[in-house]
Formats: structure tokens, C-alpha cells, sequence
């Protein structure tokens, strides 16, 4: 991604689409700026009606943004010209970015190593070479002092590639063979590989259009994958392949008719069952079969709606995690000659309206739970004999969870430890003794944490709730009302976003920025209730939570009320977009990555990737009580004449989770109507999905894009 350095050449004509010419006046229209400067692009109207099957309908005269095949010159042109536009008005800022760039890269250990793993007698690591974009995997046998047998070298495999991602791999029972799934296009439709390690010799054998997770059979030459459906991209077909056979004889082992419902595929903790997990908002269904005979997949407990469970099975027995009777989850078990029958399941851990149970992971000697309470993620052990206990924390916010803990009859527990100063570390702790181990810190280059104050604050909502706030700034920071903020926040799904470091992030607190994690509802880090009153009919409440958090952090003198910067991803630029519409005048600019910001349409047609899957998290559109509520907020719907913030928005061409033309729409109609003097940018990538780009370091010069347009719209250059 280059930035264009020479000067402005206006467009003309491309195609039928764009119109500027730089002798007519500077209209609100094309929001120039009121200086001579570089014209947008504006896009074409043309007549199109979306009708939900009740009658209502609109008019969406971007539609024609939309093309499927990501061939039609006319949108492709039209891409382009957004990013020439992008690229001339931050042109002035091309020495910023590239010394932000080198300021966050030159923070990355250049040849790093992750912490080694022990697993059937190989330790199992990854490490990165100076100048590598990606990391070469590994293993060695008895001992780290053994020769190192490199398994994956992802800057092999990445080579004459735009885009590379190692999905996921699998080592064959024996330990003779690797099985592993890529993506080379960003949509995250995986190719199945497999290697024989005894010689390096790639098989002939190749499955693509498959999802990104894969498990062996109880043999060296059994594999089971998902299959996913060519159109809507969700995984519908766990097949089993035979190596050296044709993939177009696989065996179905399951096939699932309900695209409500997600896919994945695991071994237990006990290794004696394979396991085919589906999942929807508000229910859970698990079949399993013994690896030793697959023939036959058994239901671990039928698919209800409003009933959600996890199980893992260990020694004889199933723990399972569920909202049976427990909003906020309780752990179950239940012998393996009674599985199938719920009334059987006996309670081992109770429900706690104060604590939300989110995983576990079971060992022969005890069980680590990861909880939340007083929203902050934490690990709580479960001895064999004796009580349970936290592990400890030494900060106000902080993140913690478990980390790769790949034997269970190990007496140690690995989990990890964050915090918005911390950069990731790596600790294992004895539960015999209670002795703690730090095995890593991540290492950045440069970074003294001594510098850097994290708090953990509660803003009052408009309703009375009290929003938990995750702040990080240099030490010394004055909080006098004059400093810029950047405010991030997610809020959907029960994802919780926790404060953890961010390499990048010292480049703005260093030039006196605060940045802010809003926990806004919606997420799950207050308990399930905080998802559930964020969600459906409920959803305005993860907007104005993050306003009201706004303003309370203006009000305590934390920003100056005209240098707040905004930023969300995905869902996250759903609540950006929201936000722009509903408090325009409260940001001086705002970053919407891949933003969900064409509700109503989008969840109206079913052939989109992801769109049935999410009646139960936004509501079913085509039912009037949830399509006008879906209106009331969806960012493009809502887009109205006012004076809009600078805004930097981002998609990827082949992005199969929040399809690019989203965004792409939703620029064209702010454009038409903004009526203030900021910025409003596209930057396409085109060779990117919905994470950007690949590569460690490439990735970083997003970043730095972003952060150059951020500094200089709040002041702060």
C-alpha cells in the first residue's frame, strides 16, 4: 500500500462513474475542503429498490456497488479512484506514516521465538527470522537441545502471494505425517495440504473450498475437514478423506441443513472422541463418535433454542459448560455410560449472578476455569482435593487466560497475562506447590512500562449503568481537559473486548494521546446479561454507551471535547457508524475498519455469507418489529445532512465477513450529503479480506496510515 507522492491529476472520466473537474466550485457534495486540494471521487446513482417480503421497501441507489465476482471494471475503477484519493489527500502525511511505521515495527524482536510446547514427546514452537513476514514452525524431538525439524516455513509458502495465512495444522497420531490449510486470497476459503515428514514430500493429494480447522483419524491416513457451501462460504459437510484417494469420493459424515448454525470440528481432551460442534446465537448441538470406530455419531444433548452447553471429556467422564437453568454458565458432568441424557447431568460448579464462567481445561489433577467477574477476565484452579483459587493479578486491568496447555497429566498450568502497559506474557504455575514461572514476556524493542499509567474506570450510562472503562497514558499525564483521545470499543456477539498491549500504541501515548477501551453492552464482560441488554431490540444501548462514555471522559477532564478520536472493526464499525450519526459533533474523526454498516440489506438477503447465522444476534428483518428497529440504527440508513467527522474507512476487496460494497455505499451516500469541511477516506484493499493484510510487519503500515489522519484531525502532530 504506496502513497501517492506527486501531485494531483483530477479525475475526468472513469467508466460512467466518477465526475470532478477541477474548474467547477467546491460543492458539499464532494466533501473538498474549503483549500485547494484534491477532489473526491463521486459515485454514480442508479435506481434500485430493496423489498423485505412484507412490503416495505427503500430506495439503495449504490446498490451497483455490489459485484459479486469482483470483476466489474466499473466498480474496480471505482475502487481505485477512492484509494488515489486516499493517497492524495494524506500525501502531505507520507514522511508521518512512514516514521510511525518504523517507530511500531522497530518495537518487533526481529528474529522472536514463542514459547515451546511439549506434546508426545516433541517440544512444538514457532519463531520468525529477521526480515520474515511469517513464522516457520517447528518442532524438535526428546529435548529443545535435539535438532530442529521445520515443519512449516510460511515465507516459503508465502512466496509470489498478495495475500498467505496458515489457517491451521495437525500432526498425524504416529508423528509422520502434517496436515495444514492456507488461504492465498484473504476470503477464508482454506486449501487442505499434507506432508510426509520423513521425506518433506508434499501429497498429491488437495481439498480446497474447505473451512479452516481439520483433524486426524486414529490412523496416519484418515483425515476429517469441513466442506464449505461455494455460495454463502458457511462450512454444511464434515467429510472424511482417505490419503491417495479421490477427494471426489469422500465419505459425508455429516452434512447440517440449518444455515443458522456454525461448523467446527475437534478431538476430546481424552483423545478417544472426535467431535462435530454447531453453534448458533442461542443454541448448541454436539455429536461425537470414539476415533477407534467413527461409524457412529452420537448427540451429546439435542439442539434447543435458548440452550447452549460445551462439553470435553477426561478419565471417564463429560464436564460441560452451560446456561441450563444458569444465565451466567455452571459446570456439569455426566458419566460416559449416561451421556444422552440430560436429566443425568449432575451440577459441579453453581451458577453465580457475579460470575460469568467463559472456558475450562481439564487435567488429570485438576480443572482451570477462565471467569469474569467485576469485568476482567481471570483464571480460576480447581484442585483434585482442596479449594479453588484466583490465580493472581498484580494490575487494576488486565487481561488473563489460558494459554497452550497440550498434556493433560501435566502438573503445571500455562496461562497468560496482559494488561494495556504489559506487553503478553507467558507464565506457568504449579498447583501442587504454587510455584509461578515466568517462561516470556514478549519483548519490545525500546518500550520502558515504567512510562505508562493503565486505570480502570466506571462511567455512569444515561439509563444509570455503570460502563467499566480501560484507559492507558504516559505517566505524568495532567488530566486538564486538553488532551486528544482515541476511544475504541466492539460490543456484539458476547465478544469482550479485554485490555491487552497493543505494539503500536506507544507511538500515539508518546505524543500525550489517551487511548480508552470502552466495554460498552453487547460485549459479555459484565456477565451474559451485558450481552443480552446489546443485542436485538436492545442493541441502541451499545451506541449511546459509548457516547455517554465520551462524555464522561471530556467531563473528567481525560480529552479536550474537540481532539476525540473514534475507532471500531467489524461490528465495531457497525457502532462507529451508529455513532457518526447519532453524535457527529462529539469526534474530530473516526476509523470504521471493516464495518457491518448496511444492516437492514444485507440481513435481508440470505445468500450473503454470515446473514442467517445472525437472525438471533441483530433480528430477522423480515419481520416488521425488527426491520424498523434495524433501520433506526443501520449506519447507511441513517446517514443524514450534517457536518460529519474526518473519516478513515477501510474494507478488503475479498472480504467474505463484511463484503467490501458495505463500506463502499456507505462512503458514496456520506459524501453526498456531508456538509462539514473533514476528510471522508476509503482505502480498498485489494488484495485483503477481513483482517487486512498479512505479513507481521505489513500489516503495521495500515496502522500507521491510520494513526498519521488521526494525529493530524485532533491536533496532535
Amino acid at each position: 500500500m504506496n502513497l501517492a507522492r506527486g501531485m494531483w491529476v483530477p479525475w475526468v472520466f472513469i467508466g460512467s462513474i466518477l465526475t470532478a473537474c477541477t474548474s467547477m466550485p467546491v460543492s458539499e457534495s464532494m466533501n473538498a475542503p474549503t483549500h485547494a486540494g484534491p477532489l473526491a471521487p463521486v459515485a454514480a446513482t442508479h435506481p434500485h429498490r430493496v423489498v423485505a417480503p412484507f412490503g416495505a421497501s427503500r430506495e439503495d441507489p449504490y446498490y451497483w456497488l455490489r459485484d459479486d465476482s469482483r470483476e466489474n471494471p466499473d466498480v474496480i475503477a471505482y475502487l481505485n479512484a477512492e484509494n488515489a484519493y486516499t493517497d492524495s489527500v494524506l500525501a502531505p502525511l507520507t514522511a508521518l506514516r512512514e516514521q510511525l511505521y518504523q517507530q511500531i515495527v522497530g518495537r518487533i524482536k526481529p528474529d522472536d521465538t514463542s514459547v515451546p510446547f511439549r506434546y508426545k514427546d516433541y517440544w512444538y514452537y514457532s519463531r520468525f527470522e529477521a526480515g520474515g513476514q511469517y513464522p516457520i514452525h517447528a518442532r524438535r524431538h526428546g529435548s529443545l537441545d535435539a535438532p530442529e525439524e521445520i515443519l512449516l516455513d510460511g515465507n516459503d509458502l508465502a512466496e509470489g502471494n498478495g495475500y498467505f495465512q496458515i489457517g491451521s495444522y495437525e500432526i498425524s497420531p504416529n508423528n509422520r505425517r502434517l496436515a495444514w490449510v492456507e488461504d492465498t486470497v484473504g476470503r477464508r476459503q482454506y486449501t487442505l495440504w499434507v506432508k510426509d515428514l520423513d521425506t518433506g514430500k508434499v501429497h498429491a493429494d488437495r481439498i480446497e473450498g474447505i473451512a479452516p480447522m481439520l483433524e486426524w483419524g486414529a490412523d496416519d491416513d484418515t483425515l476429517y475437514y469441513i466442506e464449505n457451501d461455494p455460495e454463502t462460504l458457511l462450512g454444511k459437510r464434515v467429510k472424511r478423506h482417505r490419503l491417495g484417494t479421490p477427494v471426489a469420493t469422500d465419505a459425508v459424515v455429516y452434512e447440517e441443513a440449518d444455515d443458522t448454525f456454525y461448523m467446527a470440528i475437534r478431538r476430546s481432551r481424552s483423545e478417544k472422541y472426535l467431535c462435530i460442534e454447531l453453534e448458533n446465537t442461542v443454541s448448541n448441538e454436539l455429536r461425537c463418535a470414539e476415533l477407534a470406530d467413527p461409524s457412529h455419531f452420537f448427540v451429546f444433548a439435542p439442539r434447543q433454542r435458548d440452550f447452549l452447553y460445551t462439553a470435553d471429556h477426561l478419565d471417564g467422564r463429560w464436564v460441560i459448560r452451560t446456561d441450563w437453568n444458569a444465565p451466567n454458565f455452571r459446570l456439569m458432568t455426566v458419566a460416559d455410560e449416561d451421556v444422552g441424557d440430560r436429566s443425568r447431568w449432575q451440577e459441579w460448579i453453581a451458577h453465580d449472578e457475579d460470575v460469568f464462567i467463559g472456558n475450562f481445561e481439564l487435567f488429570r489433577d485438576f480443572t482451570a476455569i477462565e471467569e469474569r467477574s467485576e469485568g476482567l477476565r481471570r483464571v480460576r484452579v480447581l484442585p483434585k482435593h482442596g479449594k479453588s483459587f484466583l490465580v493472581a493479578a498484580d494490575e487494576s486491568a488486565y487481561r488473563m487466560g489460558l494459554a497452550m496447555n497440550a498434556e493433560a497429566d501435566s502438573a503445571w498450568l500455562r496461562y497468560g497475562y496482559t494488561s494495556l502497559t504489559t506487553p503478553f506474557s507467558t507464565y506457568e504455575l504449579n498447583i501442587a506447590s504454587g510455584e509461578r514461572k515466568l517462561l516470556k514476556t514478549e519483548p519490545v524493542l525500546g518500550y520502558d512500562a515504567g512510562q505508562y499509567v493503565t486505570e480502570r474506570l466506571w462511567a455512569p450510562a444515561r439509563d444509570g449503568t455503570k460502563i467499566p472503562v480501560s484507559i492507558v497514558h504516559r505517566r505524568g499525564f495532567k488530566r486538564d481537559g486538553s488532551a486528544a483521545l482515541l476511544q475504541y470499543a466492539y460490543g456484539s456477539y458476547g465478544n469482550s473486548l479485554d485490555p491487552g498491549f497493543n505494539l503500536a500504541l506507544p507511538s500515539l501515548l508518546d505524543r500525550d494521546m489517551v487511548y480508552a477501551i470502552a466495554h460498552v453492552r453487547g460485549g459479555q464482560e459484565m456477565g451474559r446479561h451485558w450481552y443480552e441488554d446489546g443485542k436485538l431490540l436492545k442493541k441502541i444501548n451499545t451506541f449511546t454507551d459509548f457516547i455517554d462514555v465520551t462524555d464522561y471522559l471530556v467531563r473528567e477532564g481525560y480529552a479536550a471535547p474537540d481532539r476525540v478520536a473514534a475507532a471500531g472493526g467489524s461490528a465495531g464499525g457497525l457502532l462507529i457508524g451508529a455513532v457518526a450519526n447519532m453524535a457527529p459533533e462529539k469526534y474530530a474523526v473516526m476509523n470504521a475498519s471493516v464495518p457491518f454498516v448496511d444492516v437492514v440489506t444485507t440481513m435481508l438477503d440470505t445468500s450473503i455469507p454470515l446473514t442467517t447465522n445472525e437472525y438471533d444476534e441483530w433480528g430477522n428483518p423480515q419481520e416488521p418489529e425488527f426491520y424498523h428497529y434495524m433501520l433506526s440504527y443501520s449506519p447507511y440508513d441513517q446517514v443524514r445532512a450534517q457536518a460529519y467527522p474526518a473519516l478513515y474507512v477501510d474494507t478488503g476487496l475479498w472480504d467474505s465477513q463484511v463484503q467490501y460494497w458495505e463500506p463502499a455505499k456507505w462512503v458514496a451516500k456520506l459524501r453526498s450529503v456531508d456538509s462539514g469541511p473533514r476528510p471522508v477516506l476509503l482505502r480498498t484493499h485489494m488484495e485483503a479480506g477481513h483482517g487486512g493484510k498479512s505479513g507481521r510487519f505489513e500489516r503495521y503500515r495500515e496502522t500507521a496510515e491510520w494513526y498519521a489522519f488521526l494525529l493530524q484531525q485532533t491536533d496532535s502532530l
